[in-house]
């Protein structure tokens, strides 16, 4: 969590933007909307609600992995520029440590996603394609953070086919 705020402050996040960053994954990780109300109380509405609009379910059991990453990107073109950018920040460093375990130990990190190596390079790219929607590219910073993670899905996307190419 801290590479996720630290990922935002670099590309200009402000005080609250910074919080949710560290908290972003709070709710899904310890305490669905429970937590996310000890959240709302402690550090206010604008903070939750971009923890909230970078959480992609809060239902027990969760739904099918699918199902939840395609609601997930239909609502990002609809997010706020807070959402959005967290939301990216989140993306960019889940990817960058996706590229480097693929590069560490290839193939075998696939069986740790439920969508697979397929999966988890469609989520990305359509990602990258639903943040270049809407008004969030007017922000400073979110045009290169969203390039920076194009980048690193596009070399992973690139290593994989290789590795796939590749004689044995």
């Amino acid at each position: 969590m801290l590479a996720v705020a630290s990922i935002a402050l670099e590309h200009g996040a402000n005080e609250n933007e910074a919080i949710a960053a560290l908290l972003h994954d709070a709710p899904e990780d310890a305490g669905g909307e429970e937590r996310l109300k000890d959240i709302r109380q402690l550090f206010g509405d604008v903070v939750a609600d971009i923890v909230e609009g970078c959480t992609d379910t809060f239902a027990t059991p969760k739904p099918a992995w699918k199902k939840r990453k395609e609601d997930y990107i239909a609502k990002i073109p609809s997010a706020s520029s807070s959402i959005r950018f967290i939301s990216a920040s989140d993306k960019l460093h889940n990817a960058r440590c996706i590229l480097r375990d693929y590069c560490e130990i290839g193939e075998k990190i696939w069986p740790r996603f439920a969508g697979g190596e397929v999966g988890v390079l469609w989520y990305y790219r359509s990602l990258i394609n639903a943040y270049g929607q809407g008004e969030s590219f007017r922000r400073k910073g979110f045009e290169d953070l969203v390039a920076e993670l194009n980048k690193v899905v596009t070399e992973l996307e690139r290593i994989t086919t290789r590795a796939k190419c590749a004689p044995e």
